[in-house]
This record gives C-alpha cells, sequence and structure tokens, in this order.
C-alpha cells in the first residue's frame, strides 16, 4: 500500500509540472495572439486595394492580353502550403494537409513549403519541392512575400505551372480557423468580376505606358499581398489552435490531478484504518 501510495504521488507531481509547462505556452500563445490578429486585421485593406485595381484595369481594357490572365495548356499545379513551425497546436497542420491532400488528389503537382512541419511533411512523402528557403514562418517577412511572389510569376511566365494555388488556415475567431485554398494564378476570373461596378469609370483612366504594362506589373505586388495575408492569418490561426490546445490540456491535468488526489487520500485513509484496526487486533490479543 505504501509503494502504491508513493507512485500516486510521484504521479501527481508529474502532472502538476506539464500542467506548468501547458499553462505557460497558453500564456505565452495569448500574449502573441493579439499581435498576430492586429497585423492580419491591418493588412487586408491594401491588398483588397490591390485587387480592386486589378479589377478595375482589366474590366476598362478589353483590348491587351497578359500572360497573368491567359489560362496556359499545362495541367501541372503548385501549391504554396503554408503551415506552423511547431506543433502542440491542436489539429491545426494536420487539418491543413487533410485539406491540401482532398484538392491534390489526381493532380500533377508540387509544392512551396512554407514551415517548419509543411516542409517535413512533404520531405517525407518525396514530393517535389520548388524551394526550401521559406521554411521558417516565423521569418517570413513582407519581403520575403515579395521574393515568394516574383519566383512564382517567372516559374508560370516560363509555363512550368499552369495553375498556382495558396492554401492558409483562415483566422475566423479566436475558437474557429478554416484550412483554404484559394486560386492565385492565372487571373482568368478578373476579367468578368465586378466589371459592372467599373464599366462607368472605363474612360476616366489613362494607364502609361499602357494598361497592360501596368497590369503586368502591379500582378506580382498583389500576388505578394495575398501572400503576406495568408501568411497573417495562418499564424494568428496557429497561436489560436495553440491557446485553445494548451488550455484545454492545462484543464485536463488540474482534473486528473483532483482525481489522482482523491485516490490518493482513499489510500491513505484506507492505510491508516489498516494500521489502527492491526493495533487493535494486537491489544486485545495482549490483554487476552
Amino acid at each position: 500500500m505504501a509503494s502504491n501510495m508513493k507512485a500516486v504521488k510521484l504521479r501527481i507531481k508529474s502532472v502538476q509540472s506539464t500542467m506548468q509547462i501547458t499553462k505557460a505556452m497558453e500564456l505565452v500563445a495569448s500574449s502573441k495572439l493579439r499581435k498576430a490578429k492586429e497585423r492580419a486585421d491591418i493588412s487586408r485593406p491594401y491588398f483588397k486595394e490591390l485587387y480592386d485595381t486589378l479589377v478595375t484595369i482589366s474590366a476598362g481594357n478589353t483590348d491587351f492580353s497578359s500572360p497573368y490572365v491567359r489560362i496556359p495548356d499545362n495541367d501541372k499545379y503548385c501549391y504554396v502550403v503554408v503551415a506552423g513551425d511547431r506543433g502542440l497546436a491542436g489539429g491545426y497542420n494536420s487539418n491543413m494537409f487533410k485539406k491540401v491532400e482532398e484538392v491534390t488528389a489526381g493532380k500533377d503537382y508540387v509544392v512551396l513549403p512554407i514551415g517548419k512541419k509543411a516542409v517535413e511533411y512533404y520531405k517525407r512523402r518525396n514530393r517535389e519541392i520548388v524551394s526550401e528557403s521559406f521554411g521558417v514562418i516565423a521569418d517570413i517577412s513582407v519581403s520575403d512575400c515579395f521574393e515568394i511572389s516574383r519566383l512564382l510569376c517567372r516559374l508560370f511566365r516560363e509555363g512550368q505551372y499552369g495553375h498556382i494555388e495558396l492554401c492558409y488556415t483562415e483566422f475566423v475567431s479566436m475558437l474557429s480557423q478554416r484550412p483554404q485554398v484559394a486560386s492565385i494564378l492565372p487571373l482568368a476570373e478578373v476579367s468578368t468580376e465586378d466589371g459592372e461596378k467599373t464599366a462607368g469609370i472605363r474612360e476616366l483612366i489613362l494607364y502609361e505606358p499602357s494598361a497592360e504594362e501596368v497590369f503586368d506589373t502591379i500582378v506580382p505586388e498583389y500576388l505578394a499581398g495575398l501572400i503576406y495575408g495568408g501568411v497573417c492569418d495562418a499564424v494568428a490561426s496557429e497561436l489560436a489552435a495553440r491557446r485553445t490546445a494548451m488550455e484545454a490540456a492545462t484543464d485536463n491535468a488540474e482534473e486528473m490531478i483532483e482525481k489522482l488526489n482523491l485516490y490518493y487520500n482513499r489510500a491513505r485513509q484506507a492505510s491508516i484504518t489498516q494500521e489502527i484496526t492491526e493495533i487493535v487486533g494486537g491489544a486485545e490479543g495482549l490483554t487476552g
């Protein structure tokens, strides 16, 4: 009985140590989450303005043909997959990879991973990787997103890939994050989207040197904005998922400690009762 009680006591101390770690990770994720969410919210208006500019140019000028708008014959896909650098974030990374596996079924594709988990995942599966230079999402900056955008635009113009899609986790709320897959090239849908809203200003805008050159110049900027927005959303989503997971782990540890304490107290009470019974029995034997 004594050895059993000692094992329970050690178990309680072990769970308490784990709970301290999960609580600390929860607090760290909470402190970083607000800044990450603010960064994601602040970045959206700029990228929306870039997209609206593309729509305006495309809808107001029908006499040019950009390589970014034409749908090529190449059916090879390139997926920019944004994942986390670390685990302990619930199903954040696994949900993202599961979503990518669904959309890539039966397709010929390569990946450009952002985040250590994405690099490790596709290396284990021997999937062709475009570049490992952006394997740490914590180090991704705006300039890195422009570098990624220029790389993707160059490969698209060269015809190596016919479709480029961005896979990231959208930050919906503190408790909800959704994996998303968005097509970023070609921009064929830009020619028709919101055409009615821009029809009235077609004759009021003059682009120099030409609308086509302006369009081709702004596309890499637009794609960099989309990638940066996806990265910001993904970072906020990862922190929210980790905070939720660590909060649940802390609650589970507290519940486990309560149960272990109850078991320990019962065992201790049983041990005391047994000792009293043995003492009383011994005393009766001596007096008898």
